[in-house]
C-alpha cells in the first residue's frame, strides 16, 4: 500500500461563484491537508481524505473574507473545517477519473462528484515521488445551508447557488 500526502506548497484548492450573475468571484483555501492511499500502480483503488480550515478562505478582499467567515455564510467559529472523504473512485481511462465522496461543510454532509485529470508521476530534484491532478466539480451551496443572498435594484440575485470547485493537487509519496 502506498500513502501520499498533499504537497501544499505546490497545490491550490479553489472555487468560483457568480456575482451579480455576470462575472465570477474566485477564492481559495490556504490551509488544508489530505491523504491518499492506494494499492496498485494507478489510483483506481484510492481512498481520499481531505480537510481544509474554512477560516483560511481568501478571496483577495479582507472585508468579503470577513463576511464569508461570519454566521451569514460559513460561520467558521461554529464550523471550522471542510472535509471530503471518497466513497468511490472510477478510472475512466489513463488520464481521467471520477471520484465520488461525502463533503461536509457548514455542518451538512452531502455527496459530490469530482472530475479528476491525472497528470502522471515524476521524481522531483530531491528524489521525492510526486503525482499531479487537476480536479473540477460543482456543488449547490444551499444544500449545505449556505443560503445568504441579496438582490440588486433590478431584483437580480447577488450570488448564484452553484459553486464551481477547482483544485490543482500535487501529492508526495510517503
Amino acid at each position: 500500500m502506498a500513502t501520499w500526502k498533499i504537497d501544499a506548497t505546490h497545490s491550490e484548492i479553489g472555487f468560483k461563484i457568480k456575482h451579480l450573475m455576470i462575472t465570477n468571484v474566485s477564492g481559495n483555501f490556504t490551509s488544508y491537508d489530505g491523504t491518499v492511499t492506494n494499492e496498485g500502480e494507478d489510483f483506481k483503488d484510492a481512498t481520499i481524505h481531505f480537510e481544509a480550515d474554512v477560516d483560511s478562505i481568501n478571496t483577495k478582499n479582507e472585508q468579503r473574507d470577513g463576511h464569508l467567515k461570519s454566521p451569514d455564510f460559513f460561520d467558521t467559529a461554529k464550523y471550522p473545517k471542510l472535509t471530503f472523504v471518497s466513497t468511490k473512485v472510477q478510472k475512466l481511462n489513463d488520464e481521467e477519473y471520477k471520484v465520488t465522496g461525502n463533503l461536509t461543510l457548514h455542518g451538512e454532509t452531502h455527496p459530490v462528484e469530482l472530475a479528476v485529470e491525472y497528470s502522471g508521476i515524476v521524481k522531483d530534484p530531491y528524489g521525492q515521488t510526486k503525482a499531479g491532478f487537476e480536479i473540477t466539480g460543482r456543488l449547490h451551496r444551499a444544500d449545505f445551508g449556505l443560503r445568504y443572498n441579496g438582490t440588486t435594484e433590478a431584483g437580480g440575485l447577488l450570488l448564484s447557488d452553484e459553486v464551481k470547485l477547482n483544485a490543482s493537487i500535487q501529492l508526495v509519496k510517503q
